[in-house]
């Protein structure tokens, strides 16, 4: 499961910053997640709440936002957000394109600290 190597730089990643701004406890992590990352949400989840025993982040809640899969259409001149990850098409003129903007991340959004 990718999801706990995952979660485990996660928690790394945020109790180094935690430590460097000297808060004593992280409350909450906001993840940008892309429809096309790969990441299963509810593992990561779950691998969140097994990893962040015992480090500043115990107890804090991890919320992630879903960042559509938006593309880029050389016909229209535009990008839009796909209907399905599974079609391709530009949403305006429905021209075939792969020239993907959006979709692919997992991103530290935001952390909340005591």
């Amino acid at each position: 499961m990718h999801e706990l190597s995952l979660a485990h730089s996660l928690v790394e990643v945020v109790e180094e910053s935690a430590l460097k701004a000297g808060a004593r406890r992280v409350t909450l992590v906001t993840l940008k997640v892309g429809e096309l990352s790969g990441v299963a949400v509810a593992a990561l989840q779950f691998a969140y709440e097994l990893v962040t025993a015992d480090t500043l982040l115990a107890g804090s809640r991890l919320e992630t936002r879903s960042v559509p899969v938006t593309v880029y259409c050389p016909r229209c001149d535009r990008e839009g957000a796909l209907a399905s990850a599974q079609r391709f098409r530009c949403p305006v003129c429905d021209a075939p394109t792969g020239d993907v903007r959006a979709g692919r991340e997992l991103e530290i959004e935001t952390i909340e600290v005591e």
